[in-house]
């Protein structure tokens, strides 16, 4: 699971079932954690890369990959966290990677009404790395509140998890959040890792 502004009770994420490995990093409130429900998937937090975002390496069977949830401040710049995505790919090389973003960016690629600046930022970056969406049109929004409904929580993948993703949808249970779940599978496929 990818998790992005979970409860937080005296600055510890709280809510998550013990059976689960945790993820999380940094002091202060966490914005972000990833946790792993099945056991026989070895998996190693990579603290050098995990500032306010969680970034992991999992290796189950002959398959690597590298795991991001991560959290754009909408009163920090956009740049910011563009350079940590950086970051995370000049590490991951040809590893296949993913990442699960609350973006606070609204775009039509990723199926909105507009694109402003801050979204138009983002766009060009995952253009010129060659990175993917995931997300796909529905008649549900990966965020509804009060004030309205828009998909500003993205699933973006580098060219190597491209070919293991499937079935990418919007959940339409309750989540205990004005953000959906957002559910896909991996497949096994080849090993992700080439070189």
């Amino acid at each position: 699971m990818f998790i992005q502004e979970p409860y937080n009770i005296s600055n510890i994420a709280v809510g998550l079932p013990r059976s689960y490995a945790v993820f999380k990093s940094g002091t202060g409130r966490k914005r972000t954690a990833i946790a792993i429900k099945n056991k026989r998937i070895d998996t190693l937090l990579l603290t050098q890369l995990s500032k306010d975002t969680v970034v992991v390496e999992t290796r189950g069977d002959k398959a690597s990959l590298i795991l991001v949830s991560m959290y754009f401040d909408i009163n920090r710049p956009i740049d910011i966290d563009l350079q940590k995505m950086q970051e995370i790919l000049t590490h991951a090389k040809r590893i296949g990677t993913i990442f699960a973003i609350d973006s606070n960016a609204r775009s039509t690629t990723w199926h909105e009404v507009l694109t402003n600046k801050r979204d138009k930022a983002l766009e060009e970056f995952l253009i010129s790395r060659q990175l993917y969406t995931a997300n796909e049109e529905s008649c549900y929004k990966t965020f509804q509140s009060g004030r309205g409904a828009n998909n500003i929580d993205l699933t973006i993948l580098n060219n190597q998890a491209i070919e293991i993703m499937n079935n990418w949808t919007i959940h339409d249970h309750e989540s205990c959040s004005d953000h959906n779940i957002l559910k896909y599978e991996l497949s096994k496929g080849e090993d992700i890792h080439r070189d």
